[in-house]
C-alpha cells in the first residue's frame, strides 16, 4: 500500500459483496490521496459509519440489503453535511440515476466502469463538483430535451404558471379547467418531467425558456 497523504480524501466502500469491495480497495489503495477508512456491507452499517466516521466521500453501491437509496442518501447527507455520495452501481437507466442525483447524490459510476472513471468521480466530488457516467450523462440531456420539445401549448402554459406561482385555482380559471382537472395535469407533468416541488419546477421553465427571470425587488 502507497504512503497517504496528510490531506488525502477519506472514502467509506459500502457495497454487500466482499469481492467487488476487494477489488474497489485495491483501486484506490493504489492512489496516494484517497483513503479507505471503513467498509460497509448493509445500509445500517452504512449509516453507522458516515455518522461517525463523516468521510468525505461515501461510495455507494444501490442494492444493499436494507437499502432505500432516494431516502437514504439525503439521511446520509443530514447526519454528514461535508460526505459527497458516489453512487457505484450496475444499473444503467438515465431514470434511476436522475432520481440519485436529485435526491443528493454528487456522482453516479456504472460498475463496469469503476476501473476508468471512480478515482476521477471521488476526487470531482470531492472538490465539490458533481460527476456522472458519460453515456448516462448525454441521454439524461437528451431526455430531457425531448421532454420539452414534446410539451403542448397548454402543457407549457400550465408548467409556467406553476413556476411562477399561481395557485391551481387561478390557474384553473385561466385555462378554463376545474381545480381538480389542475391537479392531475399537474401531478401528471411533474410525473413525466421528473420534477419534484416548486423550485424545481422553477429552474426547469427558467433553463428552457418558459419563464423569465424575475428583476430583482430594489426597494
Amino acid at each position: 500500500m502507497l504512503e497517504k497523504k496528510g490531506d488525502s480524501i477519506t472514502v467509506v466502500l459500502a457495497d454487500d459483496h466482499a469481492v467487488v469491495r476487494s477489488g474497489l480497495r485495491v483501486l484506490l489503495d493504489a492512489e496516494t490521496d484517497l483513503d479507505v477508512i471503513a467498509e460497509t456491507d448493509d445500509r445500517t452499517s452504512t449509516a453507522r459509519s458516515v455518522r461517525l466516521r463523516r468521510p468525505r466521500v461515501l461510495v455507494l453501491d444501490l442494492r444493499m440489503p436494507g437499502a432505500a437509496p432516494a431516502s437514504d442518501i439525503p439521511e446520509y447527507l443530514e447526519s454528514s453535511p461535508r460526505t459527497g455520495i458516489v453512487v457505484l452501481t450496475m444499473d444503467n437507466d438515465p431514470i434511476t440515476a436522475r432520481e440519485m442525483l436529485r435526491a443528493g447524490a454528487g456522482g453516479y459510476v456504472l460498475k463496469q466502469a469503476a476501473e476508468r472513471q471512480l478515482v476521477e468521480a471521488i476526487r470531482t466530488v470531492a472538490g465539490g463538483g458533481g460527476y456522472i457516467n458519460p453515456e448516462l450523462g448525454a441521454a439524461l440531456a437528451k431526455g430531457q430535451a425531448d421532454s420539452v420539445e414534446g410539451l403542448g401549448d397548454r402543457e407549457r402554459t400550465l408548467l409556467a404558471l406553476l413556476a411562477l406561482g399561481h395557485t391551481n385555482r387561478e390557474i384553473g380559471e385561466r385555462l378554463h379547467l376545474s381545480v381538480r382537472a389542475v391537479e392531475v395535469n399537474r401531478s401528471r407533468l411533474q410525473k413525466r418531467l421528473g420534477l419534484d416541488g416548486r423550485p424545481q419546477l422553477v429552474r426547469f421553465a427558467l433553463e428552457n425558456r418558459l419563464i423569465e427571470p424575475q428583476p430583482a425587488d430594489r426597494s
